[in-house]
């Protein structure tokens, strides 16, 4: 999905495959990504991955409402959000937050902000996967 200043997607496709695509901008001065990877411990035990899932529809109009309320909060920026849903391997990203602006302080700004708000919105959720000989946590 995408409006003139926000594209945002949730699907199965890796990050590494969104980030393939996209093209340079000649004219901001600041292109930031940021990569949210999938760490090989969880609370203490080895996984081999997480397994997202997500409620696509709610995700995406969340997403949207994000974007829309970020271009109002921050005018001056174009920014991609894809978050990758399924199983995403230990070491991998599941998200790629990607903001474009003309200075660097507000890129990061930006950046942060938008993860924040994904994180306290989006539904997506995580379930891990644990390595075979490893305890899962208790509760």
């Amino acid at each position: 999905m995408a409006s003139l200043h926000f594209v945002y997607s949730v699907s199965t496709r890796t990050v590494a495959e969104v980030e393939s695509e996209l093209s340079p901008s000649t004219i901001h001065g600041a292109d930031l990504r940021f990569h949210g990877v999938v760490r090989n411990l969880e609370e203490g035990c080895p996984i081999s991955g997480i397994d997202y899932s997500h409620y696509e529809s709610m995700a995406l109009n969340e997403l949207r409402r994000i974007g829309e309320s970020m271009a109002g909060d921050f005018p001056e920026h174009q920014a991609l959000v894809h978050h990758v849903v399924g199983f995403v391997p230990a070491g991998e990203a599941s998200l790629l937050i990607r903001v474009q602006t003309t200075h660097s302080a507000s890129a990061f700004e930006i950046s942060r902000e938008y993860l924040r708000r994904i994180k306290l919105t989006v539904p997506v959720w995580k379930k891990p996967v644990f390595e075979e000989d490893s305890p899962v946590p208790s509760p």
